[in-house]
């Protein structure tokens, strides 16, 4: 008998439980459970395993970190990436920069990257407007975090070093940004002290 797979054992979670919008916490712990009970070994990531599927379009992403399995609609749908042409271009236009922290690549001792604005999970389209040049930190931290909170933190930090250094105009700036966050009720789980 083969062996099970992690992606095979997410995917029983799933059947099991059709057309239900679950969170993450649910089922990485069903799937760490398992998997230490049927294989005998810890389960490293459920989360990428999880990203994955909802990538191949076997899983449909209702929200961050909340998955649905619907057996009426499995999508197979290839996920763009960025030709070389288009990736130089993207470079090009961004004057080979980081477009969060202004890095300029081997010159500034970072790793450029191009990256889909829109995620290609959310059906972000490999097109020139669609992408953006990233250091490979910016980067990881918007795959992690989401761009606005990545950029509600940058303002945060940037407003809290002007403070500390009495440079009221850049403190100003950020507080203006901050507060487009608060109007548009962007992120308000991240909160900023005036």
């Amino acid at each position: 008998m083969a062996k099970l797979t992690q992606a095979e054992l997410i995917m029983e979670f799933f059947k099991k439980n059709p057309n239900r919008d679950i969170k993450h916490p649910e089922i990485v712990d069903w799937v760490t459970e398992q998997w230490k009970k049927r294989i005998g070994e810890v389960f490293r990531d459920p989360d990428r395993g999880i990203r994955k599927l909802a990538q191949q379009g076997q899983l449909i992403k209702v929200g961050k970190g909340i998955y649905r399995y619907d057996p009426d609609f499995i999508q197979k749908r290839e996920l763009e990436d960025f030709t070389a042409a288009q990736k130089k271009e993207i470079l090009k236009r961004d004057k080979y920069r980081c477009v969060i922290c202004g890095k300029k690549g081997r010159e500034d001792g970072v790793e450029l990257q191009v990256d889909h604005i829109k995620p290609k999970d959310l059906g972000g389209k490999a097109t020139i407007e669609n992408g953006q040049t990233l250091c490979a930190t910016h980067n990881f931290r918007k795959k992690n975090l989401g761009q606005t909170e990545t950029g509600k933190k940058m303002f945060i930090r940037l407003y809290e070093l002007a403070k500390s250094i009495g440079d009221t105009e850049t403190q100003k700036f950020c507080a203006d940004i901050l507060e487009v966050f608060e109007k548009s009720g962007v992120n308000g789980h991240i909160e900023w002290k005036k």
